[in-house]
């Protein structure tokens, strides 16, 4: 029997908190992850404002890219995680400059 818990989430900058089970967790915080990244990039784009406006293509980017072909999403996944990994390090190095 699975309990449910509350988590934190973060996207944009906003606090969400959304109840799931313990094993929908790790997922939920990926997902989340993933949808902040989108919404940053369309942010940094400058071309759209408001953060509904972000959610909306955001969701119309991932829908898209679930759409492709699995081949392509292995091959999204792979460049997506590239690109998480050299912000990380991005982040974890401002950090230690602060």
């Amino acid at each position: 029997m699975s309990t449910e818990k509350i988590v934190s989430l973060n996207i944009l900058d906003k606090k969400y908190k959304i109840i799931c089970t313990e094993e929908e967790q790790a997922n939920l915080v990926m997902l989340a992850e993933q949808l902040d990244l989108q919404m940053r990039e369309i942010k940094h784009t400058g071309k759209v404002s408001g953060g509904e406006r972000m959610a909306v293509l955001a969701a119309l980017n991932l829908s898209h890219e679930l759409m492709q072909p699995k081949e392509t999403n292995s091959t999204m996944g792979s460049t997506l995680n590239k690109k998480l990994s050299k912000m990380y390090l991005k982040i974890e190095t401002a950090l230690k400059n602060v």
